[in-house]
């Protein structure tokens, strides 16, 4: 019997929440002192999100993975410098095309810090280096609290003020996010082992934060008109654009990992998180770089490409799987006389005629226990 996919491709139920919650700020948007609580809400929602990812953050874990330094490097550059570079570009090439708020949603999320919990799971499906990915992807989101405001400020010019205002985004940032994740990570002697036995919490708030920003993001944007100027052409337009965004960019990272000869599990962890951006750190910081009202319309090709990404790399790490399961395949062993003679004659292993009546009840018995030990392990393993 085949054992069961350890991971789904049928779509993301976080899409359907997402979906249903953008549904209900298009119907019943909050406003108001209303709306001021539920920026505030939201507000905690995040800092306890990232409170709980610092907690989760393990200090051995980093350390092992932290020597692999040109690994780092080559997923720092596909996440700060290839996908800017192709935002960029799409952003000059489209000026005129596409809807000026959507393609610099477009943009902002090309300057986003890679995704942590979905790049290290499917690093780990797909049989590649964990450590080094737990380093990569908690390195990027902690450059990304810093640098994402700087690029923000250089390639969209928020609020026309520069250098002052990107000043200002990382304070508002770093109050909002860096702030409770140090909080958390310096508290995790105390408070890790009960982080790390309830894994679980973590899914909740980190779901629950976001759909909260969504919703305040989207009230202000339906209250602001948002539908009167994207329609589903625009949607789909968005759709065809993150694909291509990412289809470039896991091609320059195969590329790289050819060209630079990396480890199979080093390719696993470039491919992983350095071709995908975080939805968890892209919402809460575009509240504190934006306009309320920008806010909506500016996060849905972080949307879009946030389960687009996540499809494709299911995809992907599915593959791998496989292809390192058939590659470890276990070789049957020889068990009739003729089988074994064929077998030592082949690796230049001369057997006694008088041994070989042992020679194959012991391979009987080697075959008999290898298949106990694949059967437990099958179970074990479904």
């Amino acid at each position: 019997m085949a054992r069961p996919s350890p991971l789904s491709l049928r779509i993301d139920p976080f899409l359907l929440w997402l979906i249903a919650t953008v549904g209900c700020a298009s119907l019943l948007p909050v406003r108001g002192q209303a709306a001021a609580a539920v920026d505030i809400l939201a507000d905690c929602a995040i800092a306890l999100l990232f409170f709980l990812h610092g907690a989760k953050l393990s200090r051995d874990a980093i350390r092992q993975g932290a020597g692999n330094w040109r690994l780092h490097l080559l997923v720092f550059a596909s996440t700060y410098i290839l996908f800017p570079i192709v935002g960029l570009s799409l952003s000059l090439l489209l000026q005129g095309w596409v809807d000026p708020v959507l393609l610099s949603g477009l943009l902002y999320l090309t300057l986003l810090p890679s995704t942590v919990q979905s790049s290290i799971a499917f690093t780990a499906i797909a049989g590649g280096n964990v450590a080094a990915a737990v380093c990569s992807a908690s390195l990027s989101n902690l450059i990304g609290i810093v640098l994402t405001p700087l690029w923000v400020a250089l390639a969209m010019h928020v609020n026309g003020s520069g250098g002052s205002a990107a000043f200002h985004s990382i304070q508002s940032i770093a109050l909002q996010l860096l702030l409770p994740f140090v909080a958390g990570h310096l508290l995790r002697p105390l408070i890790g082992g009960f982080i790390d036995r309830n894994k679980g919490i973590l899914a909740p708030v980190d779901r629950g934060s976001i759909l909260l920003v969504v919703y305040s993001a989207f009230s202000a944007a339906v209250v602001g008109g948002i539908w009167t100027q994207v329609g589903i052409g625009d949607l789909l337009i968005l759709l065809a654009l993150s694909s291509f965004i990412l289809a470039i960019i896991m091609g320059a990272n195969f590329g790289v990992s050819r060209l630079f000869r990396l480890p199979r599990e080093d390719a696993i962890v470039l491919l992983f998180c350095g071709s995908k951006k975080s939805l968890v750190s892209g919402v809460p910081m575009a509240g504190a770089l934006f306009p309320a009202a920008q806010v909506g319309p500016l996060i849905l090709p972080l949307m879009i490409f946030h389960q687009l990404q996540l499809f494709l790399c299911a995809a992907l790490a599915m593959r791998f799987r496989r292809q390192q399961e058939e590659s470890v395949a276990p070789v049957p062993l020889p068990r009739s006389e003729a089988e074994i003679i064929r077998a030592a004659a082949a690796v230049g292993l001369p057997i006694d005629p008088a041994c070989m009546p042992g020679v194959v009840a012991n391979m009987a018995l080697l075959d008999r226990h290898s298949g106990i030990l694949l059967a437990n392990d099958g179970e074990g393993a479904a």
